[in-house]
């Protein structure tokens, strides 16, 4: 436990929290709550890995690959208790469309180079800088990546039969899918209807049942026992095998790195999103505390141990990290035990895979889909505002129609300058009021008028501004314009910064240029209530002593600035 007050150390920043975990009182109970928890993530894991899989483009091995070693490695080495790591339905577009270039060595490199990234993002303390992504941005991409998972298993769903291959893009997908609907087979859509009939009966009634497994296992029953005519596992890909295979680095050469680096950078940024996202709902589900710099680094070591077993990208998957939490978890050693059932189940029973319907496992994918697009928060950000409106659809539309990193840059980008817009025009610069008659007699009883300073008296010879606000390059155009607006040319100015918490280079500029005009006119300029930080920037920006005066508070620069202006002779300016 780190003491408030006291900055964590190097160690306690990287030190996994299965190792705090261990150190806290642990005992049997503990233990079985683990354990029961990881089993029954393993089993709502199990037909999620390999319909992720499938419908990345590769073999659903691959996906078991994933889960287990990847899933392992996150829960040993990350810096959440409850996170579950493997293969995620936000890759299924970035990995199948890495396939589709780059063929399946090109992916593994790429997994390879995006988990070296997460450990240098991770050691480089940059995690904290995720949590800048605007609600926007990630709703618009949840739900973009729910549209293209949905669209690229129509033709599993439906049973079609395509004349070429399935193109990547969303509207020429939907093109070839709408030509191929003579070929729809009523017996695989009626079995993915059954599978996702059956997960709805079963999340309805019983909540806590394995929904996924139950459905995929009854339509595997009966596609068998009544010999349905539709695609399988065994079909398409022969089966699966029953253990890993053995570790081996994927093939480095200069060129294939930078053939595969703007994928791998794509899974990189995902990767970093998705994993800290997933540990944040974590942490609100059970009072946790995540360390975002450990969990990356974590999901970098993840990701190079997935590759080197053949897998696929690994990443915090939200979904089973808050069945872990429900399921009663106390640390991550449910995580592990959920690497090691998925292993056991893989060894004994991966003939049985064989049997399992591909519309079924499409119907799995169509409701988690439905599950990830965030509709209600979709909806509200529309009706929120207008600039919420623009990032959210701005997010969807690129990520929908265009590309998934694209539609996160621009949406990032929209976003900033909106934000960058609403801080300028929230930065005001006023002269404050000097008290009348009436509210001087008002003082004594503190009902003095807001706006109008019992300070200021009214002096022609001294102006008064008040800066509030962050004063940055987006506001320093305003305030400048302001204080080029002085008609006058008094013999002091007092600008207030009390109510200036932050300042930047431009700012300071602007107020430097401000008291070199001030002192060619042979007028004084005193700063109030600048805080050290904001005194500090102008001080290196040459805003300092003799052109311009430091005080703490506005009633001694205005004595002071009334003393010096008595001082010099009558009108000299």
């Amino acid at each position: 436990m780190i003491a408030q007050g006291r900055q964590p150390t190097l160690i306690e920043l990287y030190t996994p929290k299965l190792v705090t975990r261990l150190r806290e009182p642990y005992g049997l109970g503990d233990l079985r709550a683990d354990v029961i928890a990881g089993l029954t993530v393993a089993i709502v894991a199990l037909p999620l890995s390999m319909a992720i899989a499938i419908a990345s483009g590769v073999a659903p091995d691959r996906g078991l690959y994933t889960a287990i070693v990847g899933g392992f490695v996150v829960s040993a080495l990350g810096g959440s208790r409850f996170q579950i790591g493997g293969p995620a339905g936000a890759f299924i577009v970035l990995v199948a469309a890495t396939v589709q270039q780059h063929g399946l060595d090109g992916l593994i490199l790429a997994t390879f180079l995006s988990g070296l990234m997460l450990v240098a993002v991770g050691a480089l303390r940059l995690g904290t800088f995720i949590k800048y992504i605007p609600y926007p941005v990630t709703v618009g991409f949840t739900a973009g990546i729910a549209v293209i998972i949905l669209a690229s298993q129509l033709k599993d769903l439906l049973g079609l039969t395509l004349a070429g291959p399935e193109p990547g893009p969303f509207i020429p997908k939907l093109q070839v899918l709408a030509q191929a609907l003579p070929t729809l087979n009523w017996t695989a859509a009626t079995v993915a209807a059954l599978a996702i009939a059956t997960i709805v009966f079963v999340r309805r009634l019983r909540p806590h049942w394995p929904a996924f497994l139950i459905a995929v296992a009854l339509t595997s029953l009966l596609a068998a026992v009544f010999g349905w005519p539709v695609e399988t596992i065994g079909s398409r890909f022969g089966g699966i095998p029953q253990g890993l295979p053995m570790p081996h680095l994927p093939v480095l050469s200069l060129g294939r790195v930078l053939d595969v680096l703007p994928a791998a950078l794509s899974f990189t940024l995902l990767g970093g999103i998705e994993s800290l996202l997933s540990a944040v709902v974590a942490d609100s589900m059970s009072g946790s505390r995540h360390r975002s710099n450990a969990e990356l680094v974590a999901q970098g070591a993840a990701n190079i141990a997935s590759s080197l077993f053949g897998g696929i990208c690994v990443t915090g998957t939200i979904a089973r990290t808050a069945t872990n939490v429900r399921a009663g978890a106390r640390g991550p050693l449910a995580g592990i035990c959920h690497a090691a059932f998925l292993l056991l189940f893989m060894l004994v029973a991966a003939p049985l895979a064989s049997y399992i319907p591909l519309p079924a496992l499409a119907g799995v994918l169509g409701v988690v889909a439905w599950n990830m697009a965030e509709k209600h928060e979709f909806a509200t950000l529309l009706r929120a505002s207008r600039g919420d409106a623009v990032v959210l659809l701005a997010t969807f539309l690129l990520v929908v129609l265009r590309d998934l990193t694209e539609g996160i840059v621009v949406g990032f980008g929209i976003g900033a300058l909106l934000f960058l817009h609403h801080m300028a025009n929230a930065v005001t610069i006023e002269r404050p009021m000097p008290p009348i008659e009436e509210d001087i007699a008002d003082t004594a009883n503190d009902n003095c008028v807001p706006g109008r300073d019992p300070a200021l008296a009214a002096d022609p010879d001294i102006i008064v501004y008040r800066i509030s606000g962050a004063f940055f390059f987006g506001a320093a155009a305003t305030v400048a314009a302001a204080l080029d607006r002085i008609g006058e040319h008094p013999k002091a100015y007092v600008i207030d910064f009390s109510s200036v918490a932050v300042i930047d280079s431009t700012a300071a500029a602007t107020i430097e240029g401000f008291s070199r005009r001030a002192r060619r006119h042979q007028a004084a300029v005193y700063i109030v209530g600048a805080s050290p930080a904001v005194r500090r920037v102008l001080l290196v920006h040459g805003v300092r002593p003799p052109a311009v005066h430091f005080e703490g508070k506005l009633a001694d620069a205005l004595a002071i600035a009334r003393k010096e202006v008595a001082a010099k002779p009558s009108g000299g300016t």
